[in-house]
């Protein structure tokens, strides 16, 4: 990607929300009542950063930034490195049917991260239930970059920050840039910093028994396999076990299939592709993996600010087991 303008901050924002909420209507966002469109590029002053529930449903005062990290995914890309030392790994579809991943770091940071790829329009409504979270990305569309710019988050490209990337020679380009967490954040924000609305916890009572869950895009797939062993789900895509570069297989304790709108926005790739659109706010229904078993849930986000609430059918909080949780945004 070619050099972007400074990140624009303070006063500059309000100024720049008009502009951004007017192009917003162009990109297929999420519309609420009373005809307010929120995607996710702009934050009013007078808005507070959601907060985050803890493991006994009380709530802490957010904490930040997190680093969210875009990861290429293509089969060229793998293995990848530092996804297992994520908290929260978001799987979306992008150009062609393929799938993008954005890899939460809070309680620890690995020594690399990577490969590093570009971002994509949803990110940033992903993005805005983080308190001013920290996006680490190769570049974008250069009509998104602008949006970037406006969004409440430090964008901290190679543009930006060139001493946090290094190219590996482990891969061709542009599958070999890889990130030094370190260098960007002397450390790991914490727990309290993930103001996701997941809730952690016992498993409901119920659910059904399971072995394997996939999940398809047209052009990828995620397969998830129960473990007993290890007490985890062991991912495979596109039919190939996913391990890191250290031959680590990754293994996440809960696995969400969250049933969302995915619509065309304005933005296409080089090849013309357009990209999809994941609509992030809003309610619908997902299906939680956890120790073994399939749980039916609800899940419900009012605004870009808040986390997404999971419950069971009777209306209870849907407890995710502890440890690292896959998103996984499927077609509703």
């Amino acid at each position: 990607m070619g050099q972007r303008a400074p990140r624009q901050r303070g006063t500059k924002r309000a100024a720049l929300l008009a502009a951004t909420m007017t192009a917003s209507l162009a990109v297929g966002c999420t519309a609420h009542h009373g005809g307010s469109v929120d995607d996710g590029r702009g934050r009013t002053p007078s808005q507070s950063p959601a907060q985050s529930p803890s493991a006994s449903g009380s709530t802490a005062p957010a904490a930040g930034p997190v680093l969210a990290v875009k990861i290429d995914n293509v089969p060229a890309a793998r293995p990848q490195t530092g996804l297992d030392a994520a908290d929260i790994v978001y799987a979306e579809q992008v150009e062609g049917g393929l799938s993008r991943l954005m890899a939460v770091f809070a309680t620890k940071f690995p020594q690399s991260v990577g490969p590093v790829r570009s971002a994509r329009v949803s990110d940033l409504e992903l993005l805005r239930q983080f308190n001013d979270p920290t996006l680490a990305f190769s570049g974008a569309q250069h009509k998104l970059l602008p949006l970037i710019d406006k969004a409440p988050l430090r964008s901290a490209s190679p543009d930006e920050e060139g001493r946090a990337y290094y190219r590996g020679g482990d891969k061709p380009a542009p599958h070999n840039l890889y990130l030094h967490p370190k260098q960007l954040m002397p450390s790991a924000p914490g727990a309290a910093a993930l103001t996701t609305g997941f809730v952690y916890g016992t498993a409901p009572a119920g659910g059904k028994p399971t072995t394997s869950r996939t999940v398809r895009y047209p052009s990828a797939r995620f397969t998830f396999t129960w473990s007993g062993d290890k007490h985890r789900w062991l991912v495979t895509e596109d039919g190939t076990p996913t391990v890191t570069t250290d031959g680590k297989r990754l293994a996440p304790a809960t696995v969400v299939v969250q049933y969302v709108k995915i619509r065309k926005s304005a933005y296409h790739d080089v090849l013309g592709n357009n990209t999809p659109y994941t609509v992030t706010v809003g309610s619908g229904k997902a299906d939680v993996l956890r120790d073994g078993r399939t749980y039916s849930a609800d899940w419900k986000r009012q605004k870009a600010t808040d986390g997404t609430q999971f419950t069971t059918p009777d209306g209870k909080p849907m407890n995710f087991a502890k440890g690292q949780v896959w998103v996984i945004f499927a077609k509703s």
